[in-house]
């Protein structure tokens, strides 16, 4: 990108596709969360953008998703969450591209950053509600993460295929 102006506009447009998608498909899990689809999103912040960009974009979108849906008290965490996720996939993939294919580096950074997300929403449950009632949702942020992980590869693959640059 040339200018602040271009990466402030592409930073709002993924932090408003994040809320979208983590909105569009909800499906409630055991301990008051919900699975949802804007993981895919976050992971391209994180591969699309320089890292405070990246973080900005992924949490804020994800902290709006929480506080649009009602999950008010879910919001500073979720910031947090998917905020890290989005640094520690743009970090992971610069670090891994360098020795290994694009694919596999975009894999092993996105599944860093999952269980990044995965053990983030244990320790925040956790605090809220006690460590045993909030390991029933590590395996629902787990599917959500496998299909946030999937679709961000499918994704990136039709950036690159379609050109579009960030």
């Amino acid at each position: 990108m040339k200018n602040t102006t271009q990466k402030i506009v592409m930073s709002a447009l993924l932090a408003a596709l994040v809320c979208v998608a983590t909105m569009i498909v909800k499906i409630p899990s055991p301990l008051k969360g919900y699975i949802n689809l804007g993981d895919c999103i976050v992971l391209l912040a994180g591969w699309l953008l320089s890292p405070v960009y990246g973080f900005l974009a992924a949490g804020i979108g994800s902290a709006l998703a929480d506080l649009f849906s009602g999950y008010v008290v879910y919001s500073p965490a979720t910031f947090l969450i998917k905020g890290t996720m989005a640094i520690v996939a743009y970090y992971g993939f610069k670090l891994l591209n360098k020795k290994c294919r694009d694919i596999p580096s975009r894999i092993i950074s996105g599944v860093f950053a999952e269980v990044l997300m995965i053990g983030g929403y244990f320790l925040f449950e956790g605090v809220l509600y006690g460590f045993a009632p909030s390991a029933v949702n590590i395996p629902a942020n787990a599917v959500q993460g496998v299909a946030g992980l999937i679709l961000g590869i499918l994704l990136i693959r039709v950036f690159e295929k379609s050109k579009i640059k960030f």
